[in-house]
């Protein structure tokens, strides 16, 4: 009787890594409303409802600027060159991110510098950063990775000892706040990525610069609609509808930003979801076999808002355990299976094995479950009870 049970039993409902089919569902009518109104106007690019957009979100993260662009990693570009970064300029990045963090210096004429990161927060270590300033240092880049951000005290003690400007690769970081000031906003400026698994996240790609500073916005604004300033900027006085820097398209999309200014208004809800189911791993994965780290919120000398874009662990036999979820239909993903420093497009640049051990150990070990708003809490039960099987040598589990 018990095997033929087990013959009709159901199939476990899969577990994908990511969708927003149900929050889509939600905020339809309004994006729906708002796609109508692109088409009556009928400018489709960088037209009246990305306006809109801009003004909302600055108001609803407190930024002087919003700069809607075409992806996170032109954002990323385009504020370094907004900042006035020129050929052979050195960027100081932490050696654990995605390649965007590092092929952004490359692509704004720069050079990365590679650092280590933290053993707490996946962020770069600020000692590890001012070590690795130089003459031609002109530049240093904090990422703020998964659910916190980067030390935005100690980093900026290093900017200012070594005169240097301090941008943020904040693309994952909508929400996170530092002693009450939105992430990007710290420094120079900053970058939201509006990929479509970020917390805020569009039907394709769209990113922003954020900024207090007028003239990088500026700067940023005309460089991406090719250098065109379109008006004259108190910035730069006397231009007019002159090219004057030679810029790129990059021009954010009105659809992408009709669906973002839908979505824009259940951030806040999607937020606390992710942390509520954030709670819900942490809790189920305490002290079982071969997780050897759930995530923390690191301590600050300020109040810090974290925000739960990626769960992540590390656990032993990491791609075993990746490959044993995925034949159960539980979608991971793997954050960063290289090193920036090892990567074979930055292999001029001359850095080695071993020399960021923190930042290499991180890429043997992490892996990320799924975490979305629509996920239900009987997915974390069934992900949780998998990864407890598999470490108990069950395949079944």
């Amino acid at each position: 009787m018990e095997h033929a049970a087990a013959l009709t039993r159901a199939p476990a409902v899969p577990v994908p890594f990511f969708t927003q089919a149900a929050t889509l569902d939600a905020v339809w009518p309004l994006a729906e409303a708002n796609l109508a109104e692109v088409v009556a106007r009928g400018k489709y690019s960088h037209g009246h409802m990305v306006e809109r957009f801009e003004r909302v979100l600055a108001e609803h993260i407190g930024a002087a600027h919003v700069v809607g662009v075409n992806s996170g990693t032109d954002a990323l570009v385009l504020l370094l060159r907004a900042i006035g970064l020129e050929p052979g300029d050195e960027v100081i990045v932490p050696a654990f991110s995605f390649i965007a963090t590092a092929s952004s210096v490359v692509l704004a004429g720069g050079r990365p510098a590679f650092a280590d990161i933290g053993p707490d927060d996946y962020a770069i270590d600020p000692a590890a950063a001012a070590d690795a300033v130089t003459d031609h240092t002109r530049a240093l880049m904090p990422v703020h990775l998964f659910h916190q951000l980067a030390d935005l005290g100690a980093l900026s003690a290093v900017a200012d000892r070594f005169a240097l400007s301090l941008v943020e690769d904040s693309a994952e970081a909508v929400g996170m706040r530092w002693d009450g000031r939105h992430a990007g906003l710290l420094g120079s400026g900053g970058v939201l990525s509006f990929f479509p698994t970020k917390t805020l996240g569009a039907l394709g790609d769209a990113g922003a610069v954020v900024t207090d500073d007028d003239r990088v916005a500026d700067a940023a604004a005309a460089l991406r609609h090719h250098g065109r300033f379109g008006r004259t900027l108190a910035h730069f006085p006397g231009i007019a509808n002159e090219t004057v820097l030679p810029g790129i398209n990059s021009k954010m999309d009105d659809f992408q930003a009709a669906i973002l200014l839908a979505k824009l208004t259940r951030l806040d809800a999607d937020i606390a979801r992710r942390a509520e189911l954030a709670r819900a791993y942490t809790e189920r994965l305490a002290d079982r076999p071969g997780v050897l780290r759930t995530p923390t919120v690191v301590a600050r000398d300020v109040p810090t808002d974290p925000v739960f874009y990626v769960y992540l662990v590390e656990v032993e036999r990491r791609d075993e355990l990746a490959a044993h979820l995925a034949a159960h239909g539980v979608g991971t993903e793997t954050y960063y299976p290289v090193p920036l420093h090892l990567q074979p497009c930055f292999a001029e640049l001359g850095y080695r094995p071993g020399q960021f051990p923190v930042a290499e150990a991180a890429c043997a070990h992490t892996l990320a479950l799924p975490l979305y708003p629509d996920l239900p809490d009987t997915a974390v039960d069934r992900v949780c009870d998998l990864i407890g099987g598999f470490y108990a040598g069950r395949a079944d589990l």
